[in-house]
Order: structure tokens, then sequence, then C-alpha cells
């Protein structure tokens, strides 16, 4: 398996957030040649390139793209999804910090194909210097004449909310409203942000383009999997040798992951159990690790891709705590339209809580169970859908170690 960097490829550099060390690596090329292509011809190399989304949906970039209404005459909005909120996940961050350029090529290159003048990218309030490293990337940028020239680009911050991940929601906070997300359909493409087509795209995915349209969509295509192409960036934490991000073809196996790359488990040694794409995935057991780390490869496992947020626990890991510390997010995090994601939120982590603090009652998990099943699809977002994830995993997979806090379970 090839372990050729290519987003991370100038991350060796202590200049790599600058345009000049940008273009001595090859950068810009892909724009060049890009604006000799046909929009279709663009979307098309994309398809074939199979490029998914890499924020945590999964869904083929260039299909994305083609949803723009083709008789369409007003304007037409990119944005960029740079909030990063989900939970072990830390990779976006370094790609606004040291290749900020990479989004902003394949931005240019994005924008021709949807046939955009205008970009906003939306960063997470708290990334702070990846905000100031990107912001000095986009004026590099309309200094050397990249931008400005049929497209702008307005970076816009956020205020740390983890709701505005999400793309309607995003959109709601980046026109000035609460950051509730819309029911679809319609969808952005058709009717999103200022009320024009829009397409939301995250970072890493955009960072891809301008190598795909260099080197082409077969290249790419055959570094991954047969409905996946390329690499990704994976966020390992956790009890790892070595927790950092590691770049990696689609294809390989969580248990390369943890043990090739990242030098194996901490604590005691033991394997416990690993989340495989950021908090709202379903965990894995020790046993359950041989999966390839591609979308389709992790759905077929029960669990998702979602942001490639790996988080490891060895057998020094309380299962109970670890669901406690997720459930006090999402109920903190969730935004409270929808009656089933606002009250259930709570109410798990109340449980889930109680459970911790030995005072569980006997029903107390197949409460939860239910609640989860009952409230999964029933919402405007996928805020909830996420959620369920570990309530459910984390309990059918270690039951016995919930009883044994419960009296009398």
């Amino acid at each position: 398996m090839s372990g050729e960097a290519i987003l991370m490829r100038n991350f060796g550099r202590s200049d790599s957030h600058t345009i000049r060390a940008y273009v001595e690596t090859g950068g810009y090329q892909g724009w060049a040649k890009a604006r000799s292509m046909e929009p279709t011809a663009i979307v098309d190399e994309v398809k074939r390139a199979n490029l998914r989304g890499l924020g945590g949906a999964g869904f083929p970039t260039g299909t994305k793209w083609s949803f723009i209404p083709k008789n369409h005459t007003g304007p037409v909005y990119l944005v960029i999804n740079a909030d990063e909120g989900e939970p072990g996940t830390f990779k976006d961050r370094y790609l606004l910090e040291r290749d900020p350029h990479a989004l902003i090529e394949g931005m240019l290159i994005a924008a021709r194909a949807i046939n955009s003048a205008k970009g906003f990218v939306y960063i997470r309030g708290e990334y702070v210097e990846p905000w100031r490293r990107f912001s000095t990337a986009v004026r590099e940028a309309y200094e050397a004449g990249h931008l400005g020239k049929g497209l702008d680009i307005v970076v816009h911050r956020g205020a740390g909310a983890y709701i505005c991940g999400e793309e309607t929601g995003l959109i709601s906070s980046l026109e000035g409203k609460k950051g509730w997300p819309k029911l679809k359909p319609p969808f952005p493409a058709i009717k999103g942000a200022f009320g024009a087509p829009t397409i939301v795209n995250n970072v890493e995915t955009l960072s891809h383009v301008p190598h795909i349209i260099n080197r082409g969509a077969a290249w790419f295509a055959g570094l991954g999997t047969k409905s996946q192409g390329g690499t990704r960036m994976y966020s390992v934490s956790g009890r790892v040798v070595r927790p950092a991000v590691y770049e990696a073809p689609v294809g390989i196996t969580l248990r390369q992951l943890i043990y090739d790359r990242a030098g194996g488990v901490t604590g005691n040694g033991r394997l416990k159990a690993v989340v495989p794409g950021g908090s709202s995935a379903a965990i894995l057991t020790a046993d359950e690790i041989d999966v390839t780390m591609d979308v389709d490869g992790l759905k077929n496992a029960g669990t998702m891709a979602g942001s490639a947020g790996v988080i490891v626990m060895d057998e020094t890991v309380s299962i109970p705590e670890a669901l406690m510390v997720v459930a006090r997010f999402y109920a903190h995090e969730s935004c409270g339209q929808c009656t089933p994601c606002r009250e259930s939120t709570g109410w798990i982590y109340k449980m889930t809580r109680r459970i911790v603090e030995g005072r569980g009652q006997k029903d107390d998990l197949d409460t939860i169970l239910d609640v989860a099943k009952r409230g999964a699809g029933t919402t405007i977002c996928a805020f909830y859908d996420g959620a369920v994830g570990p309530y459910i995993s984390y309990i059918e997979k270690f039951r016995a170690e919930f009883e044994a806090l419960i009296p009398h379970a």
C-alpha cells in the first residue's frame, strides 16, 4: 500500500503556509489546467476520481456539484465547512494552518465547476491560528492575482456551535441567523445561502481537488477502493503510542492504522475498543478492527467513517464513563429545535451519569436503548441520528460493564 503523502506533503516545511512554498511544490498548477477546461469536464473528472466528502456524510463530491440547476442565471455560492466540531477530529485544522493555499486552489477549481463567483469559508470560532493563517493566505492569493478575477472569498468565523457543522445550520449562521438546521428538500444546491443555489464542501475534500485535476482521475481513484478514491487524513488519539494526524489510502485497515502508523496501544497494552469516525460513530470492539477505513468498509461494519476521528481505548478505559462524556456533549450541543433530540439527549445523559455514579436503576439500559431507537430518523437534521450511534453501540457491545455498576441489575 502506497505511503505517498498528498495533502500532508508540505507539512514538514516551516513555511508551508506561504504562497511561495506552495508554488515551489507545484501549487496552482491544477488551477492553471482547470481554467482551460469546461465546467462539466471538471465535474466529470472529480466524479471519475471517486472523491467522496470527507467531512462526515461521505457523499460523492462530483455528483453533489452536478445538482446545481443547469439553467440558473443568478448567483451560485460555494461554502466551505471549516467548523470541525466533531470530538476526536483535528485534521482540517492542520490543513488550514499548514497548507491553506491547497483549499484556496480547490475553491477556485470548484467555483469554476459550479459557476460560482463568491466563496465563503466558515471557520470554527476556537480555531484562532487556523483563521489567522488562512486569512493571510487569502490576502496572498489576492495579491498574486488568483482571487478577485472571477472568485472572491469571504472568511467567516463561527462562535463554537457543534450544530453549525451541519450544512443547513451552517448556512443559517452564515446568514446571520440562529444556527438551526432546515428541513430538506429543498437541498442547498437548489436553495441554500441567501436563497441561492449553494454547494457546501469540507476543507479536506476540496484540498484534494487540485491534485485530481493535476494528476488525473484514474491516478486518484487507483489509490483507494472500488467506491472511494484517494487518501484521507485520520486523526488518531487516545491510548496510542503516537497520537497524531496520519494520511493514508482509504483502503488501510483500522488495525494497520493503530499498530503500523500510531505505534500500538498504550496503557495496559490491550485494545478494548475503537471509535473509528469521530464521537458520533458507533464503537468497534477489539476483534472488529480488520476493516478498511473507507466509507463503505466502515458502513458494512455497522459504523461510519464520519470525520475520520479515531479514538483508541485500552482495557483500563471505562466504557460507561466514556459514554457519559459523549452523552454530556450531545446534551449540551443539541440546538433544541426538535423535541426528540432536545429532550432525549438530556434524559440519556442524566441516566448514564446516574449509572456511572452507582445510582442506576434496573430498567435504565433498556430505557436508553428504547428512547434512542424511537427517536432515530424523526428529526430535522442528522444530529440525533449521530448521537444514537454511541448510545446504542456502547450499551449493546459492553452491556455487562454497565450492568456491573447498577445495584441488583
